[in-house]
């Protein structure tokens, strides 16, 4: 099971890049009177940063969240990309889970634990218990931990953990396979945004 954690993803990134590849090669090849072999890949490389740098820039996110919003329209495709999607979209969850702190708590009833990252105070409209600071913790469901439950948990309930957000989401995208390094258990200082 762990050997198809690491694989199937390595190999649908090299299935996905070499059609590419082998795509703008052809595609190149048409146009030159000699073609060269590989020049394919260098206009992959420039594709990628050209479509990088695109993507980067507030105008190109405007443009990408327009075209994505058109490609989420077509029933087939759809799923696809949005799986696809999904899967390659660490780098968003990194940037938005990246500053927070791991902690665990009773969840979903006391005697179970969660793993969770806590996002900052909730909102004073939803501090409902006047005894307790209410924390907005975000717990994500293991396998694919890009969806998951909002918790508001009082902050006298959480134990931060000695675990970085990066280990946390490996163990949370192998359902429990990956272990973390030793001494993960230790609770570290209580200081939560």
């Amino acid at each position: 099971m762990a050997g198809l954690i690491l694989i199937v993803p390595a190999w649908i990134t090299l299935l996905i890049l070499s059609t590419l590849f082998t795509s703008l090669d052809s595609v190149v090849g048409r146009y030159l009177v000699y073609p060269i072999p590989g020049l394919g890949l260098l206009f992959l490389v420039l594709l990628l940063i050209l479509v990088g740098v695109i993507g980067d820039q507030m105008i190109g996110r405007g443009l990408i969240d327009r075209l994505e919003q058109r490609i989420e329209q077509i029933p087939l495709v759809q799923s696809i990309y949005l799986t696809l999607k999904g899967m390659t979209d660490l780098v968003n969850f990194r940037s938005r889970f990246g500053q927070s702190k791991v902690v665990a708590f009773p969840f979903p009833r006391d005697g179970c634990w969660a793993l969770g990252f806590v996002m900052g105070m909730a909102p004073p409209v939803l501090q409902v218990d006047a005894s307790h600071t209410l924390m907005m913790v975000f717990v994500p469901t293991a396998v694919h931990p890009f969806t998951g439950y909002l918790a508001f948990i009082p902050e006298t309930a959480l134990k931060p953990l000695n675990l970085p957000v990066e280990d946390a989401m490996k163990m949370e995208f192998s359902a429990g396979f990956y272990k973390p390094r030793a001494g993960w258990l230790t609770a570290m200082p209580p200081t939560l945004p």
